[in-house]
């Protein structure tokens, strides 16, 4: 086994594919690590205060998520990608494991999120769509860009991190789901939807009323994750794979409040898509003729490096850079311009033959550019052309009165290599089978660490098979549950038994707080609305705080007590209330989980009625809660 998968890493280390994918893979893991780290700095209070607002512990946490947040930006752009990418697996560690996000907050992806990233560390994601790649060229800034081969990776790095992030993890999960009587009954999708708590603000009673439908989805799902693992890899079948998965993950995103989850999945399938896809989209969105001919002086090394700066975020092909003292003289247009004003303005023509020069040669070059076309019209309009105009010529002028060969020059010190260029860009065959070998040993570690995982919670658990506890068997219950921590805490391999049997069976309530206003009136907190829904933007991982963890099949009055206090803190403060003159209301209303399809079960838990179970009142800081100690029998 270990010979032919060392033959198969090595023939995928070997094949050269476009760097497409994979640069639009590290942009959009970028995206859904700043929109959370956004997420953790609007309700930082909420998940890191012990009391929200009134006891800050962590007072030097703002910073870090602003931090963060920059590093998440870096990623993606691309900029300095190897640093930021460590940096970025550094922060998700942290935060996941010595912070309230484990424990009360967790986001359901926060381990797949780190598992993805500790990829992303030995991945070549900054080959397309990055600063960095503007970087390399910048240092020599006499080759055109056209003389610039288009950029490849091993096709390795797409499969690699498909098999290990979304195989391993489908597979694990539908274990976990063979146990779930509504997944057998292929309502798998079905039952999560009708429970007001985990649905989104869109009501898809229409889709949840077709009994027939809900299980084709049902059993369509387990089938695809059962063989995602096998079978992603065939060309004939792999298309088939990305359309079932996207969607997969597209309902996630739309139907569920868990939308962080469905984002942080559906992105892998910028690894999975067919790369005729790419091409394919890139035939119809890449413009068949220029619509403009920028001319620039090809012997000063700063209007180089800015040809080819403009070229690089010209991702439609819009603008045609050319040196103007090799092609003025095939224009008359431009042969009037002499040698001298080439260093001082930037020349062009448009599609009918009109000129434009300096500050309106950038404005159209936005314009060309279709994506930002905003700017370019916003450069053009009345005073803000001028202002452009008076700056431009500051710079422009100011290369007239300087020795442009030595003043422009730019700095030649490579980029330092990334780990991915270091072990497996290398041009020493011997050396490239060195590193081979040992990713081989690494990738078996990995599976072990999944089949680990999978038997010890996905088989023994699941069938409840107690084995006799000797000192044998207990040295290896620990070690396997050693092994299960380290590789969730630092690989994302885990367990993913997420919404089963264990977690709706006897799900048949939920809570929402309500207060008194000064005209004596009850309002909702902006939290759980009259339906029983949570509320933008609670969702993600303050949704599971409440529904996950406060609200449970049994609820916990010490952990209830706890989350209503942070709760009735921060959206009360946040609502503009005085904490010590609100009465705040325990609200309770029964629902039915069921793992029997049941027509139009959402609307019927949606409808029901609420009764005052509790009440809640703060004074000097602290709370006092007053429910129903039988709260598990109404």
């Amino acid at each position: 086994m270990y010979k032919l998968l060392s033959t198969k890493l090595f023939s995928s280390l070997k094949h050269q594919v476009p760097a497409t994918g994979l640069g639009l893979f590290r942009l959009l893991f970028g995206l859904v690590t700043l929109q959370e780290v956004l997420f953790l700095l609007y309700f930082n209070h909420l998940i890191f205060d012990p009391i929200p607002y009134m006891d800050v512990e962590f007072p030097m946490i703002h910073f870090f998520l602003c931090l963060w947040a920059v590093i998440a930006a870096f990623i993606v752009v691309g900029y300095r990608y190897q640093t930021s990418i460590i940096a970025n697996y550094i922060f998700w560690l942290v935060f996941v494991n010595f912070t309230p996000m484990q424990r009360d907050f967790d986001g359901g992806f926060d381990l797949f999120m780190i598992g993805a990233n500790l990829f992303l560390i030995f991945l070549p994601a900054d080959k397309a769509f990055s600063v960095d790649n503007l970087r390399r060229k910048l240092i020599n800034p006499f080759v055109h860009y056209q003389n610039y081969q288009k950029t490849t990776v091993s096709l390795l790095a797409y499969s690699l991190p498909v098999m290990i992030c979304l195989g391993f993890l489908y597979f694990d999960s539908v274990i976990h789901k063979m146990f779930a009587p509504h997944w057998r009954n292929g309502l798998g999708g079905w039952l999560p939807g009708t429970m007001p708590y985990y649905v989104s603000a869109i009501n898809m009673s229409w889709l949840l009323n077709q009994e027939v439908l809900q299980k084709i989805i049902g059993y369509t799902i387990i089938i695809f994750q059962f063989t995602f693992l096998f079978f992603v890899h065939i060309r004939r079948l792999r298309l088939i794979y990305v359309l079932v998965g996207m969607c997969l993950h597209l309902s996630i995103i739309f139907t569920l409040n868990i939308y962080p989850f469905g984002f942080g999945m559906l992105i892998f399938y910028t690894l999975v898509l067919p790369f005729s896809c790419y091409r394919k989209l890139a035939e119809w969105l890449i413009a068949k003729q220029p619509s403009l001919t920028v001319f620039y002086d090809e012997l000063c090394p700063l209007c180089n490096r800015t040809v080819l700066t403009l070229n690089h975020f010209d991702i439609f092909h819009c603008i045609d850079f050319k040196g103007a003292q090799s092609f003025a003289k095939n224009y008359p247009a431009l042969q009037s311009i002499d040698e001298k004003m080439l260093l001082t303005d930037l020349y062009a023509l448009d599609e009918k033959n009109n000129c434009y020069a300096g500050v309106a040669t950038y404005a159209q070059i936005l314009i060309k550019m279709r994506y930002l076309a905003l700017f370019g019209y916003l450069l053009k309009t009345p005073g803000v052309f001028q202002l452009a105009e008076r700056y431009y010529r500051k710079i422009a002028d100011s290369r007239v009165r300087i020795n442009c060969d030595s003043g422009c020059q730019v700095s030649t010190t490579p980029l330092k290599p990334t780990l991915y260029d270091r072990f497996f860009a290398v041009s020493d065959e011997k050396l490239l089978k060195k590193h081979n070998r040992i990713l081989t040993k690494i990738v078996l570690i990995l599976c072990l660490f999944q089949i680990n995982s999978t038997i010890h919670y996905g088989l023994l658990y699941r069938l409840k098979i107690n084995m006799q506890q000797t000192p044998i068997t207990a040295a290896l219950d620990a070690a396997s549950n050693a092994l299960i921590i380290f590789s969730g805490s630092f690989v994302g391999i885990t367990p993913h038994a997420l919404y089963l049997h264990d977690h709706f069976h006897g799900y048949n309530r939920i809570l929402a707080i309500t207060y008194i206003d000064t005209e004596g009136k009850e309002q909702w907190l902006p939290f759980v609305n009259s339906e029983g829904r949570m509320l933008a933007p609670n969702w993600g991982r303050v949704h599971s705080m409440w529904a996950n963890i406060a609200v449970t099949p049994k609820i916990d009055n010490r952990r209830l007590n706890k989350f209503i206090m942070k709760v009735t803190a921060f959206w009360g403060i946040n609502a503009g209330l005085a904490l010590d003159k609100t009465v705040f209301h325990i609200k309770m209303k029964k629902i039915e989980s069921s793992d029997e399809w049941v027509y139009d079960q959402l609307n019927r838990n949606l409808s029901g009625k609420w009764v005052t179970v509790g009440a809640a009142r703060w004074h000097d800081k602290v709370i006092d809660i007053q429910i129903d100690k039988n709260i598990n029998n109404l």
